[in-house]
């Protein structure tokens, strides 16, 4: 089958129905309108969320209508730029920003353009990059800056990782990551990289335990041991950690990182969790000065451009994380890794 910009069709992995599953389909190469851009897609990696899009559970269900493309984790060569395009051009390798905003509510005019009340997501409301091409706003095209495409791809979570962490400042702060999915693992290497003095990640998987060592965590700490939340204090000379970065959307991670948080910790929260968790607010986060702040999405475009300075000052290694790489035809084979969690990253090429 032809891949050209001409060609009248291409392979795309679309959710076609309201159940679980996804297919392999043909459909016409779309056309950019004005201010949009035709992506030749280079790499695109699966993301959590495109498996409980797979999985069809009710988050899911809620969130897509079929039929939809799959894949907001993206790198493209621009094909084609509409009426209006002047920032990028035919050639350019691009990382996509996800989320597209209306740059017109109370929220974009204050700057938090990743809150927008009318937000769509590439790859949930509107076609996304597990296809051959994708058309996106010039606004969402990302200048991948020399970078391998596959990063390219990773800064988008890895810009979520990045918002967590940077909230408030973590040099020489004490700080612990509970999920070392791929954006908990970008977590430790920011950490790491950002100066802070001690870094802890705790997983219940062993696979993911050995690729936070990888990334540069001083502890790895499997979460069911009862002993956990005795170690973290104990390697803290009894204060606790500084900062929690909570990456795994589980009510047992979140309880048990606010008894090993010190006193005036802060937690930010950006796991997604399925199921209303109860915490003793009183005695766990009032009486201690705990500081929660809810995560969404990435800034843009700041959580871009420190993304990307981390990954030019070659203190931030991304090659533990993209375990996996596939031919977008194998698919299957790719949400089946996600599934078993024995993977990082898992990257799919059109």
């Amino acid at each position: 089958m032809t891949t050209t910009v001409g060609a009248r069709t291409m392979r795309a992995l679309a959710k076609t129905r309201p159940e679980p599953g996804a297919e392999l389909i043909e459909r016409q190469v779309p056309t950019p309108g004005h201010g949009e851009v035709l992506l030749r897609m280079v790499a695109a990696s699966i993301c959590g969320t495109d498996y409980h899009l797979y999985a069809w559970d009710t988050w899911a269900s809620e969130i897509l209508k079929p039929p939809i493309v799959l894949g907001h984790e993206l790198a493209g060569v621009v094909a084609a730029t509409g009426s209006g395009v002047g920032r990028v051009k035919e050639g350019d390798l691009v990382g996509v920003e996800s989320h597209i905003v209306d740059w017109t509510c109370a929220q974009c005019r204050a700057g938090d353009m990743h809150l927008c009340r009318n937000l769509r997501v590439i790859g949930a409301h509107v076609d996304g990059g597990f296809a051959e091409y994708v058309v996106i706003p010039e606004t969402n095209a990302i200048e991948s800056n020399g970078l391998d495409p596959a990063v390219v791809a990773l800064q988008e979570p890895m810009g979520n990782a990045v918002h967590a962490a940077f909230v408030e400042p973590i040099e020489d702060r004490t700080v612990a990551i509970t999920g070392c999915g791929p954006i908990g693992l970008c977590s430790v290497g920011i950490a790491r990289a950002a100066g802070a003095s001690l870094v802890v990640a705790t997983d219940t998987e062993p696979y993911r335990l050995q690729l936070a060592r990888e990334m540069g965590a001083d502890l790895a700490l499997d979460a069911r041991d009862p002993e956990t939340v005795g170690r973290v204090i104990e390697a803290t000379g009894g204060d606790g950690v500084d900062v929690v970065l909570e990456m795994s959307g589980a009510g047992t991670a979140l309880n048990q990182a606010l008894q090993f948080i010190t006193r005036g910790g802060r937690i930010s929260l950006l796991g997604i969790f399925p199921e209303p968790v109860a915490i003793d607010l009183s005695d766990l986060v009032i009486q201690r000065g705990i500081r929660l702040f809810g995560i969404y999405g990435r800034r843009i475009y700041d959580s871009w451009e420190r993304t990307q300075a981390l990954l030019r000052s070659g203190r931030f290694d991304p090659t533990p994380i993209l375990t996996h790489r596939f031919d977008l035809a194998d698919w299957e084979r790719g949400f089946e890794l996600i599934a078993s969690r024995h993977a990082g990253k898992v990257v799919l090429i059109p």
